[in-house]
């Protein structure tokens, strides 16, 4: 399968690894419909952050699941689902008060979404099944539900933005305007946002 690799700042290539297997019970594989580049994946190949040794970016994904694990009761075979940048077992204290990026039941992970097919370990929890395949044409709108629209929701619930609510924004890029479209979504009466 191809898959992006970055050797080293600059240095991204796209090469043949092997497929994604099902490792735990919980995991699914999924094979991309599409993914992106975000400005974390930046950091690295601009060499603001320095890696030790080859690594697979992106961790943002559309796709359909093509294989599942024996726990995996949320998804099947054949579902269109949107993965959120992190895993999540979906059922821990952090993940049930909505704190999903600190779940107490995930290690490390990298997905390496910027590929043809990925393994999501704890599939149960992190991949949102849609209720039928979309348009391709819908597929940059879906992902971005997967990191920064749901990055710029989050925001906003945290900030208890309600009906009535002036809201500051600081920072104008993606999850900035998502944190607009939330903060309008929730019914904010005056919504401000600046860059940097």
């Amino acid at each position: 399968m191809r898959a992006t690799v970055l050797f080293g700042p600059h240095d991204i290539q796209l090469v043949d690894v092997p497929a994604p297997e099902l490792l735990e019970p919980g995991d699914a594989i999924v094979r991309l419909a599409a993914t992106c580049v975000c400005g974390s994946d930046l950091w690295n190949y601009r060499g603001i952050r320095s890696i030790s040794e080859p690594q697979r970016p992106g961790h943002e994904l559309v796709g359909v699941v093509t294989e599942i694990g024996a726990d995996v009761t949320a998804v099947k075979v054949g579902d269109f689902v949107v993965g959120p940048f992190n895993s999540n077992c979906g059922e821990c204290a952090h993940c049930r008060a909505g704190f999903q990026s600190c779940c107490a039941n995930v290690q490390m992970f990298k997905p390496g979404t910027q590929a043809e097919a990925v393994r999501i370990p704890l599939a149960n929890g992190t991949l949102v099944p849609l209720a039928e395949h979309p348009d391709p044409a819908l597929y940059p709108s879906l992902l971005a539900c997967s990191d920064v629209m749901s990055t710029g929701w989050h925001a906003a619930t945290m900030a208890n933005v309600h009906p009535g609510t002036t809201v500051a924004i600081v920072g104008d890029g993606a999850v900035g305007l998502c944190g607009v479209i939330a903060a309008k979504e929730l019914g904010a009466e005056k919504i401000i946002i600046s860059s940097r």
